[in-house]
């Protein structure tokens, strides 16, 4: 789906570092920090709303985004601007059946 350094960090990162507490993690930092309608559309069908890089980096938190970056060998920015672009397409894939998969459907569709 994707390449570069943030395709890597997406494929095996995706289930790995940025999922790394798990998907429903991920969806309840986004919905903590104002951003549930947007996350919920990446699992349900319709179109994917858009986050920005910087709502991204706020909803993740400085210490999730240096780690990523750090691991991704891209810069803030580049890791932001990345993610913000491909995550909605990635939940959105990881969650074909409109809802969270179980831990054994995400390793399968990673």
């Amino acid at each position: 789906m994707l390449k570069g350094p943030l395709g890597g960090l997406i494929a095996g990162g995706a289930a790995g570092s940025v999922l790394s507490g798990g998907l429903s993690d991920l969806l309840k930092q986004l919905q903590q920090g104002g951003h549930g309608e947007t996350a919920n559309s990446w699992v349900g069908s319709g179109p994917n709303k858009v986050i920005s890089p910087g709502d991204l980096a706020n909803a993740l938190g400085a210490d999730q985004i240096d780690q990523l970056s750090s691991q991704s060998g891209l810069s803030r920015d580049e890791l932001l601007n990345g993610l913000s672009q491909y995550l909605p397409q990635v939940v959105d894939h990881l969650t074909p059946d409109g809802r969270l998969p179980t831990e054994d459907e995400l390793s399968g569709r990673v």
